[in-house]
């Protein structure tokens, strides 16, 4: 296994997938490629990834992306959907694995906000899952023949994003309160809608609290 990255050193294979530099190189000899990077440039990326994967005779091509990004009018999301269009329009084999938020995603989100006098937080649910779960998924992902679109997962349960502000509050001891607030706009009106929720059994097992727990243990 090789990770390709602008920087030099063992195990990794050094290039820019912004530019295309150095990805037929890091190919050479690769039959399975898992895409996981994202910046501001995610499409011009994976476009030239697309390319020297397919002139490098790639056999399976995975790609990580986002439950509702084909429904929620969000320009990262819109990304996201242009890079799946390129994937699948690829003729290279491939995955494509949708996953709801991640918890450390919402842990990032309440954290930028200890500077504000209370923590605000959208009424719209939302349906976190653990990142180890999700890597644990492709690894079993990408040994296995590809599987196009892959059935979407979630974590344990749809929760309102204010009772995980509260879960957070508790576990950073914050003392702010917490102030739900309604957003306006398509995006906001997609998400309450549930469109960033997956339906049927939940896939992830581990809980907003367990996750948090873990983090803040490790920091002690």
């Amino acid at each position: 296994m090789r990770a390709l990255s602008r920087r030099t050193g063992p195990g990794l294979a050094t290039g820019a997938l912004v530019t295309g530099v150095g990805l037929g190189a890091a190919l050479g000899g690769v039959e399975t490629v898992r895409h996981l990077a994202t910046g501001r440039s995610d499409v011009l990326a994976a476009f030239h990834l697309v390319a020297a994967a397919r002139a490098a005779g790639i056999r399976h091509l995975a790609f990580i992306s986002i439950v509702g990004v084909d429904r929620i009018p969000f320009p990262y999301y819109r990304q996201r959907v242009a890079i799946e269009e390129l994937v699948s329009s690829s003729g290279i084999p491939f995955t494509i694995q949708r996953a709801t938020q991640f918890h450390s995603f919402l842990e990032q989100f309440f954290t930028g906000l200890r500077f504000f006098p209370v923590l605000l937080a959208p009424t719209f649910p939302v349906q976190s899952i653990a990142a180890e779960e999700v890597a644990a998924l492709l690894v079993q992902l990408v040994g296995a023949e590809p599987a196009g679109r892959a059935p979407d997962i979630g974590g344990p349960a749809a929760r309102p994003l204010r009772e995980l502000a509260s879960v957070w509050r508790r576990a950073a001891g914050a003392r702010r309160p917490v102030v739900p607030v309604t957003f306006p706009g398509r995006t906001s009106r997609a998400v309450t809608a549930r469109h960033a929720l997956v339906p049927g059994p939940a896939y992830g097992r581990t809980t907003f609290e367990e996750h948090l727990a873990s983090r803040y243990a490790r920091a002690q």
